[in-house]
């Protein structure tokens, strides 16, 4: 799920992100890391490189997960959020600790994180979840929908799933225009849960199926 709102980010979450965008509380080299015990492949698109996070990507995190409007609309993130919580997700990440397979979204032209998506089993054997966040100054970008393509073209090239879920809050407009965009289909409500909150909250369950899939990549080629 990604979270919106306001595209303007709040100053002293902008202050903490230097120009590489990888924030740091100390002079030391971040130690090595985690060996990834599943083979995903890095992706890459017009502006994005989606890959492994690294230990590198853990003080950006920290800083552009600790965010109330993010934490929210997604159902595993706790509030606050703190850089031994982003410590423990790209070990777990790495290591394939959560069973998905997580990426970080990255600038290709500047390294800068920006956030994350992840690919991961459905609830039946024939079909994939999608999940994702993008960080508050990087909003209204287009990034989350770059990412979110660049997923779904890898589940259905990769597997032979029949179709790919998603889900988003009611109150989160901004990532349902991701995944309208991106072809999925509203397919009913449902009550989520949220870490953050300690709550069960209203969702909108969405799907692309592959056929549609299929339509929409040929229509992309086809295009000047």
């Amino acid at each position: 799920m990604d979270s919106s709102g306001s595209n303007r980010p709040p100053p002293e979450l902008v202050d903490q992100l230097p120009p590489d965008g990888h924030a740091s509380h100390s002079a030391k080299p971040a130690p090595a890391d985690p060996v990834p015990l599943h083979d995903y492949p890095v992706l890459s698109t017009e502006r994005l490189t989606l890959r492994t996070p690294r230990n590198a990507d853990i003080d950006a995190i920290s800083i552009l997960a600790n965010d109330p409007a993010i934490a929210f609309m997604l159902p595993h993130m706790p509030h606050p959020y703190g850089r031994a919580d982003a410590a423990d997700f790209v070990r777990k990440a790495c290591q394939g600790g959560n069973g998905n397979g997580i990426y970080a979204i990255t600038d290709t032209a500047t390294g800068r994180f920006l956030g994350c998506c992840a690919l991961r089993p459905g609830s039946t054997g024939s079909a994939l979840e999608i999940g994702y966040w993008v960080g508050r100054p990087y909003w209204g970008r287009g990034y989350a929908t770059e990412a979110v393509h660049a997923l779904i073209d890898l589940g259905f090239r990769a597997t032979s799933v029949d179709h790919v879920d998603a889900s988003c809050r009611v109150t989160n407009p901004a990532s349902r225009r991701v995944l309208q965009k991106s072809g999925f289909q509203f397919h009913g409500s449902e009550m989520l849960a949220v870490m953050a909150l300690n709550a069960t909250v209203a969702g909108d369950h969405f799907r692309l199926d592959r056929k549609t899939w299929l339509s929409l990549t040929t229509w992309r080629t086809q295009q000047p």
